[in-house]
C-alpha cells in the first residue's frame, strides 16, 4: 500500500524530528519562552494559512470527489487550528511568562521556503501537491501524541501541551487521508507515483526545518 511506504521513507526522520531540541525541551519544560513564540507566530501567521490554501488548490484541481471533500474539510480544520493555537496561547501566556505574540510578524526564511514550497507543489500536478500535503498531517499527529505520552508531568508547557493536541478526532482525519493515498496509489501510472513520493520526501524535511527555525529562531542554522 501506498501510506505504508510514504510512513517507512519518513519514520527515520520522524523519529529524528521527536528528539529535536524544541521539541524535547517542550516535554520537559526546559525550553526558552520565545522559542515556542517564535513557532506560534510562524505556524498561525504563516504556516497554517499557507497550508490551508495548498489543501484548497490541491481539492479544485483532484479528479476524485471524496478526495476533494477530504482537502476541503481539510481547509476549514487548519484555519480553525490556526484560531485555536492563538487563543490557546494568549490565554496561557500570563501564567507561563511567556512573551505576547506579534500582531503581524514577518515570516523567517524557513517559514517562507516551507509556504512556497507548498504553494509550488500544490499549484504543479495533483501528485506533487498530494505529495507535499501529506507530512504536516501526519507529523503533527504523531508529534502531538508523542508530546501527551512523554512529556513531564507538571512541567511549564504541561498545559500548553494539552491545548496543542488536535483531540482523539484527529486520528479519524489522519486514518482518511491514508485511505486516499492508498486509492491514489491504485489509480496512479508510474510517472505521477514517482512525483508523489518525490515531493512528499522533500515535505518531510521541512518538518525538521520548521522545528529547527523555531529552535534557532533564525530562519536557518547558521
Amino acid at each position: 500500500m501506498l501510506s505504508k511506504e510514504l510512513q517507512e521513507l519518513a519514520e527515520p526522520v520522524l523519529a529524528k524530528v521527536k528528539e529535536h531540541p524544541f521539541w524535547a525541551g517542550l516535554r520537559d519544560g526546559t525550553l526558552p519562552p520565545e522559542c515556542l513564540a517564535h513557532f506560534v507566530e510562524q505556524d498561525t501567521s504563516h504556516l497554517l494559512p499557507a497550508y490551508a490554501r495548498a489543501l484548497a488548490r490541491t481539492a479544485a484541481a483532484t479528479r476524485w470527489d471524496e478526495h476533494a471533500s477530504l482537502l476541503a474539510r481539510s481547509v476549514m480544520g487548519s484555519l480553525e487550528a490556526r484560531d485555536r493555537l492563538r487563543t490557546a496561547y494568549t490565554e496561557l501566556a500570563p501564567g507561563l511568562g511567556l512573551p505576547a505574540l506579534a500582531a503581524a510578524p514577518e515570516a523567517s526564511a524557513a517559514t517562507h521556503a516551507h509556504c512556497s514550497f507548498l504553494h509550488a507543489a500544490t499549484a504543479s500536478t495533483v501528485a506533487a501537491g498530494m505529495g507535499a500535503l501529506l507530512p504536516m498531517v501526519w507529523f503533527n499527529h504523531r508529534i502531538s501524541d508523542d508530546l501527551l505520552e512523554r512529556h513531564t508531568p507538571g512541567s511549564r508547557y504541561a498545559d500548553w501541551i494539552q491545548a496543542y493536541h488536535p483531540g482523539e478526532g484527529y486520528r479519524f482525519a489522519v486514518r482518511a487521508f491514508m485511505a486516499a493515498y492508498d486509492e491514489l496509489g491504485e489509480r496512479m501510472a508510474v510517472p505521477g507515483r514517482a512525483e508523489l513520493l518525490q515531493y512528499f520526501t522533500t515535505s518531510v524535511r521541512y518538518e525538521w526545518a520548521f522545528a529547527e527555525g523555531a529552535w534557532s529562531r533564525s530562519g536557518w542554522p547558521l
